[in-house]
């Protein structure tokens, strides 16, 4: 698993690639809070669309982040997601607390 940051103003966007499990979560939650942490974005983007697989360890990273996120005012959008993957986010109850944006 692969995750590329880009920050601009209050605007944080993590572009996820590969795998998403308990292994790679744990990568991705590292480089992703430490960011947050030090810039403190009013906004939260993980993207999804290049996320092949992802099991229940990817809806703990997403509620992980929207905690966080948290902590600073700020809101987190998941997009990019297939069809699939936004039942089960809707299911685990994330649609409640995040905006899900599927492909387009």
């Amino acid at each position: 698993m692969n995750v590329t940051i880009e920050s601009s103003g209050d605007l944080l966007i993590a572009y996820l690639i590969g795998d998403i499990d308990h292994h790679s979560a744990a990568v991705i939650r590292e480089k992703i809070d430490n960011i947050i942490s030090f810039k403190k974005p009013k906004q939260l983007i993980l993207d999804f669309k290049n996320v092949s697989f992802m099991d229940s360890s990817g809806i703990g990273l997403i509620m992980g982040r929207y905690r966080l996120m948290q902590n600073f005012k700020g809101k987190v959008e998941v997009r990019g997601v297939s069809s699939q993957t936004k039942k089960l986010m809707e299911i685990s109850g994330l649609s409640s607390i995040v905006t899900i944006k599927e492909m387009q």
